[in-house]
């Protein structure tokens, strides 16, 4: 459905850590665990707008927004502490050797396939 968008090598991302994309005017936080899984998500927190890479994980598959304090899991967007109720949107990842890639579709591209934002 998307483009594939290369958003870097493996090894520019840090274990257990995260590293910030622009695509378009969207910014995405791409996030590996351990040694070889990769996860992205909007890097903007649903409540207040603050970005989700500078937080630090809760869990291992949760990150915690460093402004308020809300979870979300990286692998599904789902917000899972409040102040947070809405999710964050997520991404596909793929790997091809030591290249990191992400599916990027367009807002207006989503609208035409019936996908919608929160609201």
């Amino acid at each position: 459905m998307g483009e594939w968008i290369r958003v870097g090598r493996k090894e520019e991302i840090p274990v257990n850590g995260a590293k910030v994309v622009m695509v378009e005017d969207s910014r995405i936080a791409v996030f590996r665990v351990g040694e070889d899984e990769f996860y992205a998500i909007d890097d903007v927190c649903s409540h207040d707008e603050a970005s989700l890479s500078e937080g630090w994980f809760a869990d291992r598959y949760v990150i915690e927004c460093p402004r308020h304090g809300a979870w979300f899991d990286i692998r599904t967007g789902k917000a899972l502490r409040m102040p947070a109720v809405y999710p964050v949107k997520t991404y596909a990842v793929k790997i091809e050797g030591d290249e990191v890639f992400v599916e990027w579709m367009p807002p207006e591209a989503e609208e035409e396939w019936g996908i919608r934002e929160k609201g």
